[in-house]
């Protein structure tokens, strides 16, 4: 009879030891998670939009708290690189007592879809979203044959 009650202590034993190693290996989940000190997605940079519309592409990046100073945009064909710096803030002779926008800095690279026309792109900076609108070359708009 004893052997009964040690393999039913056994069996709750290793259901505890599995209980156990559970609650550790997922102790984050479900958690709610601290603001990020900069960006988020894995440290992989802002945000970003890109859209197609037709004769060009525009690309919607979140860029807040960023000068166009701080910006440094790159475009190669089909490849494009989007560079940005976020200085510290402090203003002179303060202190801080708490940091939650800190110094950051990102690059991010896309190849797109077709080649763009570099010399017809536009870029602007309104409200912490940089917009960049770049026509696609003559070669990778789609052209209407006419059948004779």
């Amino acid at each position: 009879m004893w052997s009964r009650w040690s393999d039913l202590d056994r069996m709750f034993s290793a259901m505890d030891q599995l209980h156990d190693r559970m609650n550790r290996m997922f102790a984050e989940y479900g958690r709610l998670r601290a603001l990020p000190a900069a960006w988020d997605i894995g440290d992989a940079g802002p945000g970003t939009n890109l859209y197609d519309a037709g004769d060009h592409f525009e690309m919607r990046v979140e860029v807040p708290g960023m000068a166009k100073e701080d910006l440094n945009l790159k475009l190669q064909g089909n490849y494009l690189e989007i560079r940005g710096t976020r200085k510290a803030d402090t203003p002179e002779g303060y202190s801080a007592h708490r940091v939650e926008r800190g110094a950051a800095s990102f690059t991010r690279s896309f190849t797109l879809p077709s080649e763009v026309d570099a010399t017809k792109v536009e870029a602007s900076l309104a409200d912490g979203i940089l917009t960049i609108k770049m026509p696609k070359s003559e070669a990778a708009k789609p052209r209407q044959i006419t059948i004779n």
